[in-house]
């Protein structure tokens, strides 16, 4: 960070002229971009044609302050003068984040070099590319348009039919949730012809893994996911069951069509293959399901369909680069900024001179200011506290609760399989060792379990056969004790995030006091001195709104901060209440009442056998 800052101070004294072979003077920042397809990036097998390339855009790689608070200013440009089409998915100044989709014409075997321009105060000098020229996919859908319908990004107007639910922080930047209701459906089109085959591409993330999820349909043509498996069925035909996919985590499931042939790939490798050829398929396009028991619960991000079955190189390329991944980061690189003589130049300066007048604007601070700063200081030390140690106590959870749930789902198939007359046996749920017991028990959920098992046992221990079960009112009052024990880790969840509501709420306030009684002073030693001009009067008004300055900056990153926290903690509590239900079903089959059997008791074996 320091170096950072040194080289673009010294970049202002001394600036680069770039003069030769500079694209444009207009702009003063360029950045190489590579694209590697070797054996250290890629690893694909030859040249690609037309790619439409993701570029990740963050603080690490890219000077944000430094181009137009939209990205409006961005042009991707060959070594040979030439402007190539791009897109902007999304460009986030503030949290320095940018997806930028760029129309690659040819991806050289090896490495392809692209300049990347920006820091013009005069972007309109010279007009973007045509931004549908990005693709040549009949179907683009980048699922960012939170709460609106699927927009189609190509020139074709494939747009879905109702809108999605959004997922923050997907694959790439946001993208979709389906939630088992209504599908997506694309009306069928003259674009949407797949008499010559197709490619259908998308990333997605299960919820959980379900029996017979469709995520795609178009007439005899269905992409399923049966309790995780990937599966592509073309009438009565099924291709090969191949490894589930993993619940909550998102995989990237390409399908090419074409040539008497349907071939499955995730994550870039190819993983099963259907002789047969396309039947007709002309009809409306469904995603999520087009039936009521096969709709497909979870995320979904970047759909992409295309005319003809895609090379094997374009779908590893596409998994590798747009993954977000270490191999993704060697395949799409961005080297360090170098500036021109550009008419934008003046701008750092400017901002330099800006930050210095800060210095002037404190030395006139009166003493009632820096009361109010120092009250904002500690709201923010206090609140920054709260903030890292909650941060750190949800991502503890979060690792238990992954690893609690790895268990559970080998427990819950056989509740009985835990002595309930042992609580050794409860706690280390049946068998697990102490390394994966210390991860456990962060877990909210399995302080949840434990109430619940503990209840049971307490129950059963009357009947030392254990064949009594459990009646109707033990089981509500089981669930009565879990609905106490997710309260109290609800608590504990929210412990803390109080501090943040006040900085939130009351550092303006705190600010704004601290404005306002710096302005009566002023007035009030204008008034004494009998002085009325700008210089009397000017330095003591900006130091005063220097304290409301300072409580915006308490509050606005707590605001940001509590929102992502709070959503973590919605999250979390949500899947206790899941839990919950899921363990009283659990519980209720594998313990019924006297008089009942549990499907799951052991047979009694036939006299006659």
């Amino acid at each position: 960070m320091i170096t950072r800052h040194v080289i673009a101070f010294l970049s202002i004294l001394m600036p680069l002229h770039a003069a030769e072979g500079w694209w444009n003077k207009e702009w003063t920042q360029r950045q190489k971009l590579t694209l590697n397809t070797g054996a250290d990036g890629a690893k694909l097998s030859g040249p690609l044609e037309n790619a439409a390339v993701l570029v990740r855009l963050h603080a690490g790689n890219f000077q944000f302050s430094k181009a137009a608070a939209d990205g409006g200013d961005l042009r991707f440009v060959t070594d040979d003068g030439k402007l190539l089409p791009h897109q902007v998915e999304s460009f986030d100044a503030l949290m320095n984040e940018a997806f930028v989709w760029v129309k690659l014409p040819s991806v050289a075997a090896g490495t392809t070099t692209v300049n990347l321009y920006y820091g013009s105060a005069n972007p309109a000098a010279v007009e973007p590319a045509k931004t549908a020229d990005v693709y040549d996919a009949v179907l683009v859908w980048h699922l960012s348009d939170r709460g609106a319908a699927p927009t189609d990004a190509t020139a074709n107007g494939n747009n879905g039919s109702v809108a999605l639910a959004a997922s923050e922080g997907a694959i790439i930047g946001s993208g979709a949730r389906l939630l088992g209701a209504e599908p997506v459906t694309i009306a069928a089109s003259p674009s949407l012809d797949f008499s010559g085959g197709f490619t259908w591409s998308a990333w997605v993330k299960p919820s959980a893994l379900q029996a017979g999820a469709e995520i795609f349909r178009r007439g005899e043509f269905r992409i399923l996911l049966d309790q995780g498996v990937p599966l592509v069925t073309v009438g009565n035909q099924r291709s090969t069951p191949v490894p589930a996919l993993a619940a909550a985590t998102w995989s990237h499931v390409v399908v090419t069509a074409g040539d008497g042939k349907v071939s499955l790939y995730v994550n870039g490798e190819a993983v099963s293959q259907l002789a047969t050829p396309l039947p007709v398929l002309d009809g409306a396009l469904t995603v999520g399901g087009a039936d009521a028991g096969a709709r497909f619960v979870g995320e979904i991000d970047e759909l992409e369909i295309s005319k003809g079955a895609r090379s094997a190189d374009w779908v590893k390329f596409a998994a590798t680069s747009q993954g977000g991944t270490e191999a993704g980061q060697r395949t799409v690189t961005l080297a360090e900024a170098e500036s021109g003589e550009g008419g934008g130049g003046k701008h750092s300066g400017g901002a330099l001179e800006h930050l210095s007048l800060f210095g002037d604007i404190a030395n006139n601070m009166m003493f009632d200011g820096w009361i109010a700063i120092g009250i904002c200081a500690i709201m923010i030390v206090v609140g920054w506290t709260v903030a890292i140690q909650k941060f750190k106590y949800l991502n503890t959870i979060q690792k238990g609760t992954k690893e609690f749930l790895r268990q559970w789902k080998q427990l819950s198939s056989d509740l009985t399989a835990i002595d309930h007359g042992d609580q050794a046996s409860i706690r280390n749920l049946g068998g697990a060792d102490s390394h994966q017991m210390s991860v456990i028990e962060k877990s909210p959920l399995y302080q949840i379990y434990h109430i619940g098992s503990e209840e049971i046992r307490h129950r059963l221990a009357r009947d030392k056969q254990r064949t009594q079960g459990l009646s109707a009112r033990s089981i509500q009052a089981i669930r009565a004790a879990l609905d106490g024990g997710l309260v109290h880790e609800t608590h504990r969840l929210t412990k803390g995030l109080v501090f943040l509501t006040i900085s939130i709420a009351g550092g303006p306030y705190v600010g704004l006091l601290g404005t306002v009684v710096g302005v009566m002073i002023t007035f009030a030693i204008i008034a004494k001195s009998g002085e009325v001009d700008v210089n009397s009067i000017a330095p003591g008004i900006a130091s005063a709104l220097l304290a409301t300055v300072v409580g915006l900056l308490v509050a606005i990153p707590a605001l940001f901060i509590y929102s992502y926290l709070n959503s973590r903690i919605k999250e979390a509590t949500s899947g206790m209440q899941v839990f919950i239900d899921e363990f009283v079903a659990k519980m209720a089959e594998f313990y019924p009442p006297a008089g009942e059997v549990s499907p799951y008791a052991p047979q009694p074996v036939s006299k006659n056998h």
